[in-house]
């Protein structure tokens, strides 16, 4: 009897083993096989997608994928002429896109109202979109727990890094403030004479500004009081202010920045790209937008083209601690919950929210993917390396663009020469173009 019961639990084990594995099985084969057409993959459809980009090469590539499961169906982007200023107009008319592309800005604007009010709530489970692959800080939600839009692009703020001048010198890209004086220390010591620049003649996107503004967010992040005075423009709230300001002086002349060498920098994108392409510069400051057009102008620089080498982009660590990831959403996708086909534009947005094919239109766009996973892209894979206390999002704590501007233009003034700390922290609230 005993030795019966014995076979049986035995038995029974195995069983048990038996249907882990082929639930295990069964999971791999589905992860394998990816996306499953849920509806009638004959049927004829046509679905537009709207937005300002003059082309939209990443999503065409998407349209072709997603034609593999469903080859009847018509994909098509059209690029809207002032589309911030007209996608209300044409959300309005006869010839409104089934998908149209939206930014967080446009939350509690009345001039987006519409970009609002016609969008699809895309949390609504019964879509089936894999939202659990995106960054959780990069999915913005209404008030009313709604999801009007999703983000396919995010944005961040780095260096350029020049891989083979690190590796030529001996020194490793840093990940502190203490690593990052050292560096610089030891470029220049070796005859670099601009170790880190970046541009310098406007303060929207400067070097000022792209180096300041997450080491700034990751000290009010967790200030709501901080954060509703700077949004009302409070002036006492320029205090919160003045450790960022008194950081960026010392990084100005820790990490010797030649503003002069700076100052010759025309643009913030192309010109930014070519100088950094010259290849004496180790660290060249810059946004991810700006990243995601190096690839197309490798051949446009004769130096690099007579002399390539490795790069790389990673966050500006000015904190003792480490680097901030500033994490923001790029551009993001709503669906017109008056699209005569609104099944198959649902059914295109499931395709293309998942972290494959975000990470493969983010790859082919140059941009930064919303998703967990940045490795996917080596480029950006340093801000996957960055931990979550100190991955910063000022639209999930509140920050406002009109306080933004307020210490963009207070850390401008400063490091142009224009006003000392007092004056910018006491000039909070006041400052204007």
């Amino acid at each position: 009897m005993i030795m019966k019961k014995t076979v049986c639990v035995f038995l029974a084990a195995l069983m048990i083993l038996g249907l882990a594995a082929c639930g295990r099985k069964e999971q791999e084969a589905a992860a394998a096989e990816g996306f499953k057409p849920a509806l009638d993959t004959s049927v004829k459809s046509q679905i537009s997608v709207a937005g300002g980009y003059s082309n939209f090469e990443a999503l065409e590539a998407e349209f072709d994928r997603f034609n593999e499961h469903y080859p009847n169906v018509e994909l098509m982007f059209t690029k809207v002429d002032d589309y911030n200023n007209m996608i209300g107009t044409v959300l309005n008319g006869n010839d409104a896109p089934d998908i149209y592309v939206t930014y967080s800005w446009m939350y509690g604007r009345d001039q987006y109202k519409a970009s609002i009010d016609h969008a699809e709530d895309l949390a609504d489970p019964d879509l089936g979109l894999d939202l659990d692959c995106i960054r959780g800080n990069i999915i913005l939600k209404t008030d009313d727990g709604s999801l009007p839009m999703v983000p396919v692009f995010s944005n961040t703020y780095g260096m350029l890094v020049n891989k083979d001048l690190f590796e030529k010198e001996g020194l490793s890209v840093p990940t502190t403030y203490k690593e990052l004086v050292a560096v610089c220390d030891a470029f220049y010591e070796k005859g670099y004479k601009s170790p880190i620049m970046g541009f310098s003649k406007e303060e929207t996107t400067s070097i000022f500004t792209l180096t300041v503004y997450p080491f700034f967010c990751g000290a009010v992040a967790g200030d709501a009081d901080a954060v509703k005075k700077l949004n009302a423009l409070d002036p006492s709230a320029g205090e919160y202010m003045r450790t960022s300001l008194e950081k960026m002086t010392q990084f100005l002349k820790d990490c010797h920045v030649d503003l002069d060498a700076c100052g010759e920098i025309e643009n913030n994108y192309e010109a930014v790209i070519l100088r950094f392409f010259e290849g004496d510069v180790p660290m060249m400051t810059c946004s991810g937008d700006t990243v995601s057009g190096t690839k197309k102008r490798e051949s446009r620089s004769e130096a690099f083209s007579a002399h390539p080498f490795a790069y790389t982009f990673a966050p500006v660590p000015l904190a003792d601690e480490g680097a901030f990831f500033l994490d923001m959403p790029n551009l993001q996708f709503s669906v017109n919950k008056e699209s005569p086909d609104l099944d198959m534009a649902n059914e295109f947005m499931r395709f293309l929210i998942t972290s494959r094919e975000l990470s493969e239109m983010a790859q082919n766009k140059g941009l930064v993917s919303p998703t967990k996973d940045l490795s996917f892209n080596s480029m950006y894979a340093a801000f996957g390396s960055v931990p979550q206390a100190r991955t910063v999002s000022p639209e999930e704590f509140g920050l406002t663009d009109d306080a933004v501007i307020q210490l963009r233009r207070a850390c401008y003034g400063l490091c142009s020469g224009a006003l000392s700390i007092d004056e910018a922290v006491a000039g909070f609230g006041s400052f204007t173009k």
